[in-house]
């Protein structure tokens, strides 16, 4: 169980994080501490573990920029949420093991207290007791997140086929 920190349409990877700050790109702890703060200033201080980040269409738009999605999860962010996401910012989130969760987000506001449920594809908002549904993500990608990122994945089981 989380709060929805509710951001809009085409937040792009450097709102995620501000290229000024790509000196730090090699402590991402640091970088971290600067996480969204172009988009909305109080989030990196303020954000706690298991909180969601709720954006709007093309969420992670621009650079390939790895360190956005890994920024977030450092910051204890439980997973991403929007309408859609650019297709290489989604695959940095499942590869860093951060879940990423296309669905209806218009009905969730700021602050509500969400509840994830990746594997039956439910997401309920406890604060207005609803329940939203999105297709459940793939069997091979729910096991990478279990494992916390592609690298484990891969560390543990090899390159086995994707159904072993």
């Amino acid at each position: 169980m989380g709060k929805a920190w509710k951001f809009g349409d085409n937040i792009s990877t450097d709102l995620i994080a501000p290229g000024r700050y790509y000196h730090l790109r090699s402590k991402p702890v640091e970088l971290a501490k600067h996480v969204l703060e172009d988009a909305r200033e109080e989030f990196a201080a303020s954000v706690q573990e298991g909180d969601f980040v709720v954006g709007g269409l093309n969420f992670g738009k621009g650079s390939s920029r790895e360190h956005a999605a890994l920024i977030i999860k450092m910051a204890g962010v439980k997973a991403v949420l929007a309408k859609s996401f650019a297709r290489i910012f989604y695959r940095n989130c499942i590869n860093i093991g951060l879940p990423v969760v296309q669905c209806d987000t218009d009905s969730i506001d700021d602050g509500d207290e969400l509840e994830l449920d990746l594997e039956s594809g439910t997401l309920r908002d406890l604060t207005k007791g609803t329940e939203l549904g999105f297709p459940a993500l793939p069997e091979v990608m729910r096991r990478i997140l279990s494992e916390g990122g592609l690298a484990e994945f891969v560390s543990k089981y090899g390159d086995l086929p994707v159904d072993s």
